[in-house]
């Protein structure tokens, strides 16, 4: 028989989440049609979410059982305060994205994670993230005119007035 695996730290409550998440997927899936027959157009979802409730179940009950691993700690083994700070920093550019618009949260984002990273003046960070907004906003606004969340920043009329300026249509 082969030994048991050793619990990490968080993978209890990890696991306990996964099922709640699986369990609120299921109920919506639910909301779609009810369960009126296999063709209806909540069948699909429910199946899906239904075998995601299972497993998760087993997982959990496996997790539950095993014996905790020794010597590990949260924060230095599992979740780094590195990937703790981009978790978090992530979850901001997502709520300030459509408020402040792309470039803003963008640039925010980019310096602080630039300086964050790379351990170098805020001047380079900067530097590098002005850049890299830059061409990312060149790519996909103009080239591949991705239409994205202006926010604060008047896109609208800095372009309109770049095409009266230069005469270049984009």
């Amino acid at each position: 028989m082969a030994a048991r695996r050793a619990r990490r730290p968080g993978e209890a409550v990890f696991t306990a989440l996964l099922l709640v998440a699986s369990l609120f997927l299921l109920w919506s899936a639910y909301g779609i049609s009810g369960f009126e027959s296999l063709s209806s157009p909540g069948a699909v979802p429910m199946a899906t979410t239904l075998a995601m409730v299972v497993t998760a179940a087993i997982v959990l009950f496996k997790t539950a059982r095993a014996p905790a691993a020794e010597g590990e700690k949260l924060g230095r083994d599992v979740l780094p305060p590195a990937v703790a700070i981009f978790a978090v920093m992530l979850l901001a550019y997502a709520v300030l994205l459509e408020p402040l618009g792309f470039l803003p949260t963008s640039l925010l984002f980019l310096v602080l994670a630039i300086k964050l990273l790379s351990k170098g003046s805020w001047l380079h960070a900067g530097a590098i993230s002005l850049l890299s907004l830059f061409l990312i906003y060149v790519l996909f606004r103009i080239v591949f005119t991705v239409l994205m969340p202006a926010g604060i920043v008047p896109e609208g009329e800095i372009l309109s007035w770049i095409r009266n300026v230069t005469g270049v249509r984009f």
